[in-house]
């Protein structure tokens, strides 16, 4: 996989995060170089001929989780129902405790089980927990956020990102693009929501790596089927 696509897409999403979800400045420099990592690190282990090795833990994990969870509540309501539950929640998930983090907003969506904003905490402490990968019950958690607030930007941001983490390019690429295709705010033009620009450049990109997981996985059946 190309170093220029990596990172084109680390530099795209960091674009969204300020941009779309309005990042906190003092975030922007270590949200910047976890995306970095995280997307360097899943080009080399994502290729099918490298050798397996451990992954050492990330020296600066709590300071990403820190930033997502400042991200989270960029968007969220200013009196959300769960909002007791969010504080302690967020406190848990700054400081990487993403199971107790579930289990607090487990309870939270126990006593309000329409709150949107529930629902996304606990599908962003679930892929915490699953260290970035998109599992069942994080996306599930995600599609009922997206069910309770269909407006609501974070769902398929946060939804994109954690399949994109995964190498599940296509459906991040489908999640990213129904963002896009929202329709403009009443009385809004396309120059009112420059996010607009920042979410097609990185639609455009996720394209490219398609393409490349594309070719890759036609060279590796290529491979397989020469005669020895």
């Amino acid at each position: 996989m190309s170093w220029v696509i990596v990172i084109a897409v680390a530099l795209a999403v960091f674009a969204a995060l300020v941009i779309v979800l309005r990042l906190p400045r003092p975030a922007w420099e270590l949200t910047g170089a976890v995306l970095l990592l995280a997307l360097a690190g899943y080009a080399a282990q994502g290729s099918p001929g490298l050798a397996g090795s451990p992954t050492p833990p990330r020296a600066d994990s709590d300071n990403n989780a820190a930033a997502l969870v400042e991200t989270r509540q960029s968007m969220q309501a200013e009196f959300a129902p769960g909002r007791r539950y969010l504080i302690t929640a967020d406190a848990m998930a700054r400081n990487g405790r993403f199971a107790s983090a579930a289990a607090i907003l487990r309870g939270a969506i126990r006593a309000h089980p329409d709150d949107p904003d529930a629902w996304l905490a606990l599908g962003n402490a679930l892929v915490g927990h699953a260290e970035g990968v998109a599992t069942p019950a994080a996306l599930y958690a995600y599609d009922k956020a997206a069910t309770l607030a269909p407006g609501h930007p974070g769902p398929p941001f946060f939804a994109g990102l954690a399949l994109a983490q995964s190498g599940r390019f296509a459906e991040a690429r489908e999640k990213w693009q129904g963002l896009l295709d929202r329709p403009l705010a009443p009385g809004n033009t396309e120059a009112d929501e420059p996010w607009r620009a920042v979410i097609g450049a990185q639609v455009q990109r996720l394209d490219m790596l398609i393409e490349a997981q594309r070719q890759q996985q036609a060279g590796g059946q290529g491979m397989a089927v020469q005669p020895q």
